[in-house]
């Protein structure tokens, strides 16, 4: 992954049916521990949207509950690491509650490395004020975390004045680090706003000049998004596809995931038609696509979140899923890739 100058750029995406992308395994996934009400926490995870790997564990991040689950990828049982809590010491905000609007939206997620372990970057979607956030997870050589919740509402200011990264609002769906390079994506499901509208888009920013204005906010100024590309991803049964999360996977490919979800706009949910599992090929700005199938070969009709890859296996990935049904665990899928996903980056 490496930086471009220059006017945006349009990658354009095709299904293509030589790729298949099949759900072998489904684990609903639940706190070891069980339901915590001094914490507010559930006996699930629930609306799951980002994952990345620490250590043998998967760490997931949710959109609309203020904890980090690590997760067992053979049970699909979890550990949890609490948030700051909200008002009134909530860590769950839905509409029932009347508490949706403070969440931290949290639903792009990437690996760090650090000299004395590992760091998680997890970023807010910046459709609201309070998600205008990033989230910093530190692992030592022990295992043992530190939580560091920082604003940054310059930085989201920044990547909503860029309107071709932006479109009509900012939904920061995925993230990926390469080489001190941050590159985040955007979904494009939002609202027309006068002439702007909603886009499918990536930009990528300097991780040490980020990470600067993060711990320094009164001194240093945020990085501003350069190398920005838009990508038209099609469409599934007629309904606009959007970015929903990326990972790295083999030869500079990047993996995708995509739903079709007929969103009124960046803050609200929609009626899901289904999901994809795409290849981006960066050398020749182009890519393709799967449409996401059950064991049986049936499509599957609901929304994923969170993507990551499953190393040393190139034809393995995870994926999570948020249902958008607060009472109902989010299952972790595992998904057999075939065919030739990974032609050179």
């Amino acid at each position: 992954m490496t930086a471009r100058e220059g006017p945006t750029r349009l990658v354009r995406s095709f299904e293509d049916d030589t790729l298949e992308a099949r759900i072998v395994r489904r684990r609903p996934m639940r706190y070891a521990a069980g339901a915590d009400p001094a914490h507010d926490r559930p006996e699930h995870v629930r609306a799951a949207s980002g994952l990345a790997w620490v250590g043998n564990r998967l760490a997931v991040i949710q959109d609309d509950a203020s904890f980090i689950a690590l997760v067992d990828a053979e049970t699909g049982l979890a550990d949890a690491l609490p948030l700051p809590a909200g008002p009134d010491g909530a860590r769950q905000f839905d509409a029932a509650r009347g508490n949706k609007a403070g969440k931290l939206d949290l639903e792009a997620l990437t690996i760090i490395p650090a000299s004395d372990g590992l760091l998680l970057a997890a970023f807010g979607s910046g459709s609201l004020a309070p998600r205008e956030t990033v989230v910093l997870v530190s692992f030592d050589g022990t295992g043992d975390a530190s939580i560091d919740v920082r604003p940054a509402s310059e930085f989201y200011a920044l990547m909503r004045r860029s309107s071709d990264f932006a479109g009509s609002e900012v939904n920061v769906e995925g993230a990926l680090y390469v080489h001190e390079t941050l590159r985040l994506f955007g979904r494009g499901n939002g609202a027309v706003r006068g002439e702007l509208r909603p886009v499918n888009a990536s930009c990528d920013v300097s991780w040490p000049a980020l990470r600067g204005y993060l711990e320094r906010p009164m001194s240093v100024a945020p990085p501003v998004p350069a190398s920005i590309s838009q990508y038209d991803l099609g469409t599934l049964d007629g309904v606009p596809l959007a970015f929903t999360d990326v990972a790295l996977g083999l030869r500079n490919v990047v993996l995708y995931a995509a739903a079709a979800e007929a969103s009124p706009d960046a803050t609200r949910d929609g009626e899901v038609r289904g999901s994809v599992i795409g290849a981006i090929e960066a050398r020749a700005g182009v890519g393709r696509w799967a449409r996401l199938c059950e064991e049986n070969g049936t499509p599957f009709m609901g929304k994923v979140e969170g993507l990551t890859m499953t190393a040393p296996h190139a034809d393995r990935a995870f994926a999570v899923i948020d249902s958008d049904d607060h009472s109902a665990a989010s299952d972790l899928l595992e998904v057999r890739l075939a065919g030739p996903w990974w032609k050179a980056g």
